[in-house]
């Protein structure tokens, strides 16, 4: 029913461009790996495009005649020294050509849902060299309360998450996130589009095996007609977690019994009473936020590290400061401070915040995905260069509120 498709799932030359995009800098011709490539759109635009002059593409499925179409496809636009095919197992490659660290990108567009999101994470992170990157897709939630008519479709199926469910598993799974783009609904017109035109060719008379997959196909339409707005498909894009991010230093909320080792972590990282004061005086504002204090542990088990988000306001509107981050200076620089906020980060996004706030050093809080919070039209109320204000969205389908941050009461300002 699906051969001759132009896509297997969701997605478009577009939103592959954008999750490009997201990669950043790549090596000038880099070794690709497209699991559960289908026909082959992405492997294609990939081998044109990745890098200074395209890539090198190792494209995998279990359907030989999409991998014989891929091959007719690659050659016929000049692509042929650039795309190899591979009938295997995304769930389970082996052999020389997938040893660990092999290639600079792992992609799975509408893929990783076979093995399951969690799985996709866990099994695909050995392949990627040092500095490599992750690009999966995966549907999702897009309202905070599915309708029973959606939940009953998709929980027998597969577990759909949110967008902040989905973060958390990466970073639990030790990734940083580079990047998240929400497809958008033309992307679906692009795989549905075809597969419903299909499905009004047939008949099913064919074979009871093909009269089922119409039933099948023809429900997910259906369901697709009537909930598709509560649901779709998002793409992430992500990086192994190296020793200097933090991998080594886990991190958790903090309890009753840390109060003393944070004070004292604040009071060394800051040789002044300030900060641990400020921590002291939010604990007993209405602006703290139970769950987003949290602690990093060194390997005896100690506080290492702290990190703080409450509650501020830009202009009315609820946000997160993110304020003090602290590390022991007996550890700092070693990933214990980058541990602790991108787990914090990932609780905050779990709990559907949507945007933090913090004024701090323009050369560390950018690998966090931090940006000057001016983009948005947001400002300090004080005066401060322009880059050390910055803000990081934490969920894009919420709007981005524009104004003055209105900070707790304990900063005094």
């Amino acid at each position: 029913m699906h051969h001759d498709l132009p896509r297997q799932a969701p997605g478009s030359d577009a939103s592959t461009r954008r999750l490009l995009s997201l990669c950043g800098p790549l090596p000038e011709r880099p070794r690709v790996l497209d699991l559960g490539c289908g026909p082959g759109r992405s492997a294609l635009l990939l081998a044109a495009e990745a890098g200074a002059g395209g890539a090198e593409v190792t494209a995998v499925d279990l359907h030989a005649p999409f991998l014989e179409e891929l091959r007719a496809a690659a050659a016929a636009r000049g692509l042929g020294d650039r795309v190899r095919t591979a009938l295997a197992d995304m769930g389970s490659l082996t052999g020389e050509d997938f040893e660990d660290g092999c290639f600079d990108l792992v992609w799975a567009e509408g893929s990783a849902y076979i093995l399951g999101f969690d799985a996709a994470l866990a099994r695909w992170k050995r392949l990627l060299a040092p500095g490599g990157t992750l690009v999966l897709t995966e549907c999702q939630w897009t309202v905070p309360e599915p309708s029973a008519g959606a939940r009953a479709f998709w929980d027998p199926h597969y577990a759909l998450r949110t967008t902040a469910g989905n973060l958390a598993a990466a970073q639990a799974a030790g990734y940083r996130v580079l990047g998240v783009h929400h497809l958008p609904d033309a992307d679906w017109a692009e795989y549905y589009g075809p597969l419903a035109e299909r499905v009004r060719t047939l008949s099913g008379a064919e074979s009871p095996a093909m009269a089922a997959a119409l039933a099948a196909t023809r429900e997910e339409l259906d369901v697709r007609a009537r909930h598709g707005h509560e649901y779709g498909y998002t793409g992430y894009v992500l990086r192994p977690v190296t020793a200097g991010d933090g991998g080594a230093w886990p991190a958790r909320p903090e309890t009753a019994a840390d109060a003393a080792a944070v004070r004292e972590v604040n009071l060394a990282a800051f040789g002044t009473p300030l900060e641990a004061d400020l921590v002291d005086a939010l604990r007993t504002d209405d602006s703290w936020l139970p769950g987003l204090s949290y602690v990093a542990e060194a390997p005896d088990g100690s506080v290492a590290a702290h990190a703080l988000l409450t509650r501020c306001e830009v202009d009315g509107v609820p946000a997160l400061a993110l304020a003090p981050v602290a590390a022991d200076p007996a550890v700092q620089r070693s990933g214990a401070g980058s541990s602790v906020v991108r787990a914090l980060l990932a609780a905050a996004r779990e709990r559907g915040e949507s945007l933090v706030l913090v004024l701090g050093h323009p050369e560390y809080y950018p690998r966090f995905g931090f940006v000057p919070a001016s983009h948005f039209g947001i400002r300090a109320p004080f005066e401060v260069p322009d880059e050390a204000m910055m803000a990081l969205v934490l969920d894009d389908s919420v709007p981005v509120p524009a104004g003055t941050v209105g900070y707790p009461a304990p900063f005094g300002v």
